[in-house]
């Protein structure tokens, strides 16, 4: 153990581990950052004079596509989770490496819609719905590039701590894992306002 209290073991004061405080706390922030943009669309629609029918203008089976390939990628990083913690280490690995293609594709996906958009004029300054929509899914497709960044050095570089230190490593996953959950609850709601409504 590196000295650090609290890195695996849960504090007395929360009955978490610092990495879960930290965590929730991070969400917490983003829940508002999020929460921010949302209330912002709705204002934004409920005020305008007129709104495109959304579904003429965004393609809904990209989005679908979307949430089917997020979905999977977050059950990847559970599934890695759950294996890292029952010692297979190999199928952690695979997981993982499934995780990150269905998150690169996911992004690819969004790239799709957007090179869709600007190519029928659908540029953000085009409309307010337009300007909106690239907003959010940017926002989303950015913390989305963390999520990738955090799985891929954890699964690389960072792997070196599962030698030295595996609960505390197996803590790191099973954090991130709960992060996914988080940008695939996002997109989640973020679909239901640019695709369903």
């Amino acid at each position: 153990m590196t000295g650090i209290p609290w890195a695996v073991e849960r504090r007395p004061d929360t009955g978490v581990t610092n990495a879960t405080l930290g965590l929730w706390l991070f969400l917490a922030a983003e829940v508002m950052f999020f929460g921010s943009l949302v209330s912002a669309y709705a204002l934004l629609r409920s005020g305008a004079d007129g709104w495109p029918v959304q579904r003429e203008v965004v393609r809904l089976p990209l989005g679908i596509l979307d949430t089917l390939l997020l979905l999977g990628a977050t059950a990847a990083t559970l599934r890695a989770s759950r294996a890292l913690h029952t010692g297979a280490t190999a199928s952690y690995r695979g997981w993982t490496g499934a995780a990150l293609a269905l998150g690169a594709a996911f992004l690819g996906a969004s790239a799709l819609e957007w090179a869709g958009l600007v190519a029928r004029g659908q540029v953000p300054s085009a409309s307010l719905f337009a300007g909106l929509y690239f907003t959010l899914t940017a926002s989303h497709a950015v913390h989305l590039l963390g999520a990738l960044a955090v799985s891929g050095y954890l699964l690389g570089p960072g792997a070196g701590l599962a030698r030295l230190e595996p609960a505390r490593y197996a803590h790191r996953i099973a954090v991130t894992a709960v992060y996914w959950q988080f940008v695939t609850a996002v997109w989640l709601v973020l679909v239901v306002l640019l695709y369903l409504l």
